[in-house]
């Protein structure tokens, strides 16, 4: 794939984080050799995180965040304080840059990087004009126990020991990370049973679907790629059934009904639950709506945000079933986009899209604030194969 048709969530996240005006932006151009963020004297010229796609030499395509500075002030600088700690979510590798020996804001923000298992890399910016550049340093060393790299974003210098550090705590899944692997191997023919109703983008396929096609040719397998309706004449035309069936998991009642004894079959949503989310929670989730009762409430979150279709797998599909089983009483609250409660405590399961629209780092971030909170979590995939009751049939 070419730099502008990367998908975000398959680019890697560098968070850059700092106090106002300390060269967060000048370091991103300086970093990517190009002005592709706004620089200013003016303390607090970045407000809302700015996402900037780019390509760095040895990583690839990744998206830098030049975040908020963290020392803002005020009302409005709150605000922008949050969307800062909202981008630690989607980071996996942050730099924090430093300009001066007062470093007890610079050292909460570690912490809360570290908590989140994030590596961080110690910048001393601006270089070019600061005085006290050894003090600065040594107290680096001292309290954060990292070895800060010094930088002059105007001249370039340290530039490249940066980009070095960059390419040295990239996550080593982060290029070896293959949706399908587990699944097949050279050869394997793999048959993609894919529905065009009205969720299905006119003349594309949804991003699920193209990411797995990519993935099975990049391990060799023969793909064949058909509706629901041909997909009896397809199995036909074989000579032996395909290895593995990958359909819609909306499809899943009536693909299972079709698969041969002697092929895997699984979904595009489970397959993504076990490549970026957490697999054995998203089994458990699914399995606790067997506790779920009329006065209950569920919360269906979705990565797109698009406008409703009739079709709808998460905002009218799983909604209708779950009713189905459990009464109209049932609540439902769904969000999009990055909405995401703070305070999920109050639901009694959490129900997600694939996430394919969000880095890895952030799905299992969210993730991880429903086990923290003890609230059941899975996923469209994982949940319709329990509805439909053939969760311990489908392969994972």
């Amino acid at each position: 794939m070419s730099l502008n048709n990367t998908p975000s969530a398959n680019r890697l996240h560098i968070g850059i984080f700092g106090k106002r005006n300390s060269g967060k932006s000048s370091l991103i151009n300086a970093l990517t050799n190009q002005d592709v963020a706004l620089v200013s004297n003016i303390a607090g010229t970045t407000t809302d995180p700015v996402y900037k796609a780019m390509e760095v030499r040895g990583i690839g395509a990744c998206t830098f965040i030049d975040t908020a500075g963290f020392d803002d002030e005020g009302d409005l600088g709150k605000l922008r304080i949050d969307k800062t700690k909202q981008a630690v979510l989607k980071t996996e590798i942050a730099i924090l840059v430093f300009t001066n020996v007062e470093t007890a804001i610079e050292y909460e923000w570690y912490l809360l990087l570290k908590e989140h298992n994030i590596p961080v890399i110690a910048v001393i910016n601006k270089a070019d004009c600061l005085k006290n550049i050894e003090i600065i340093s040594q107290t680096i060393k001292e309290q954060f126990e990292l070895n800060p790299i010094i930088v002059s974003s105007v001249n370039r210098n340290g530039i490249d020991e940066v980009l070095i550090e960059l390419v040295r705590n990239v996550p080593e899944s982060f290029n070896n990370d293959s949706i399908t692997k587990h699944l097949v191997n050279q050869g394997d023919v793999v048959m993609l049973v894919m529905p065009q109703d009205s969720e299905a983008p006119k003349g594309r396929l949804i991003l699920p679907q193209v990411q797995t096609t990519r993935d099975l040719l990049d391990n060799q397998c023969i793909i064949i790629s058909v509706t629901p309706e041909q997909m009896p004449n397809a199995i036909h035309s074989l000579k032996e059934p395909p290895k593995l069936i990958i359909t819609d998991s909306q499809a899943f009642q009536a693909v299972y009904k079709m698969t041969p004894k002697e092929s895997k079959l699984t979904s595009f949503s489970v397959l993504f639950a076990a490549h970026k989310g957490d697999l054995p929670t998203f089994i458990d989730g699914a399995n606790a709506i067997d506790k779920l009762n009329a006065n209950s409430k569920v919360l269906i979150a979705e990565a797109c945000t698009h406008a409703p279709l009739s079709e709808d797998i998460g905002r009218v599909k799983i909604p209708m079933l779950l009713r189905k089983k459990y009464g109209q009483s049932l609540q439902i609250d769904i969000v999009s986009g990055v909405d995401f409660p703070d305070d999920v405590t109050a639901y009694d399961l959490i129900v997600h899209c694939g996430g394919c629209m969000f880095n890895k780092k952030y799905l299992l971030s969210r993730i991880e604030r429903a086990k923290s909170s003890g609230v059941p979590i899975t996923n469209y995939g994982v949940l319709l194969a329990k509805l439909n009751g053939i969760l311990d049939k489908i392969t994972m």
